[in-house]
């Protein structure tokens, strides 16, 4: 009998690596990204799906990412046109279980030969429960992820992050017969896909470009600000533009931190939220209704006062909290939420054609 011996196997080195916490606490685990050491803030997210997108979400930009789902690597990495932007975002990754054979007909690579691409670290923490648990009960902190050598933390909220995932040009796309400025904050594309949809043409500028200037030289019907990172009490030439819009009745959309903008520039206030939200489930009752809407949503900072002449247009079931305003008698409103959300429920996709129906 003829005994045909099997290939050999070949393995990896385990490689090691730590997150450590602002207030000492330190966590091991198994690097599956890139070797090098990183900073930022520590937050979670509930998603099950949807890595590709998150990472590449410039809401994330200096941010180590947790995921609070214990799967995370199975349906490999989509080409880029599915992303949010052309690359990845966020500080680092913590996942409990990396998959390393990813299974589906969209996967280009593996999650882990994507981060290594992106110089990105991420560690494999098996008790991913017991590290969200904490930052819930202490709120989000600060930490690295260590190798060989120590680095220092970062805070990510103490510098305008906006200014750097802004695009640094003016670009046009799509065609129909109304235009819409698209003040970049860290715009997901997916929000020009759903623009582009409905037949719109879109104008997409800087976060720091005075669209009321007279080196404006393009007409626009109305204006969306879009997602973004960190602080938004930074972007205050952004604040200055939709107070402008405010003053000239054009109409205005926020999404995310465009939520936040829009409620500076009218006067309102905001502030940093404990741990934020950030997850594909959060319930959002919209005003004089028992709707409930499940959202997707990523952002660490809240609208605390409403501004005048404004009402708030959505609530958080969970917690309370403001999720947008909407003016009492002009066509200026905002979404906490993503109503582009993809990945997750696509059933408030139609606060874009109630925008677009008040230009």
């Amino acid at each position: 009998m003829q005994i045909l011996s099997k290939p050999a196997q070949t393995t990896r080195p385990v490689r090691y690596g730590k997150l450590i916490l602002e207030d000492g606490m330190q966590f091991e685990g198994i690097s599956f990204g890139a070797e090098t050491g990183r900073a930022g803030e520590v937050v979670f997210s509930t998603g099950m799906v949807g890595y590709p997108e998150a990472l590449t979400d410039a809401s994330f930009a200096g941010q180590i990412m947790i995921m609070t789902y214990p799967l995370a690597g199975s349906y490999g990495v989509p080409t880029s046109q599915s992303w949010e932007d052309d690359h990845i975002h966020t500080s680092g990754l913590i996942v409990s279980n990396y998959i390393d054979t990813p299974s589906h007909a969209q996967s280009t690579m593996t999650l882990s030969e994507w981060l290594k691409q992106e110089n990105i670290p991420a560690l494999q923490i098996k008790d991913t429960r017991l590290l969200t648990q904490h930052i819930r009960q202490h709120g989000s902190l600060l930490g690295k992820i260590v190798f060989d050598e120590d680095i220092p933390f970062y805070d990510p909220n103490q510098e305008n992050l906006i200014a750097q995932v802004s695009t640094r040009q003016i670009t046009k796309i799509g065609q129909g017969p109304k235009t819409i400025a698209l003040i970049d904050c860290g715009a997901k594309q997916n929000i020009v896909r759903c623009l582009l949809k409905r037949n719109v043409e879109v104008m997409t500028v800087p976060w720091d470009w005075d669209l009321f200037s007279s080196a404006n030289d393009f007409h626009f019907d109305g204006i969306l600000i879009s997602n973004g990172p960190g602080n938004p009490k930074f972007a205050d030439k952004t604040v200055a533009t939709v107070r402008k819009a405010l003053d000239n009745k054009i109409p205005t959309l926020g999404i995310c931190m465009g939520n936040h903008l829009l409620s500076l520039a009218a006067g309102g206030e905001t502030e940093k939220m404990k741990f934020g939200h950030r997850s594909q489930n959060q319930p959002c009752v919209m005003r004089d209704s028992q709707r409930c809407y499940i959202t997707t949503q990523n952002h660490g900072f809240v609208v605390a006062d409403v501004p005048p002449g404004f009402e708030p247009w959505f609530t958080n079931a969970n917690d309370g909290t403001n999720e947008g305003i909407i003016h009492a008698s002009q066509p200026f409103m905002s979404v906490q939420f993503h109503p582009e959300a993809a990945p997750g429920p696509v059933d408030t996709e139609w606060v874009f054609d109630y925008f677009l129906e008040k230009i």
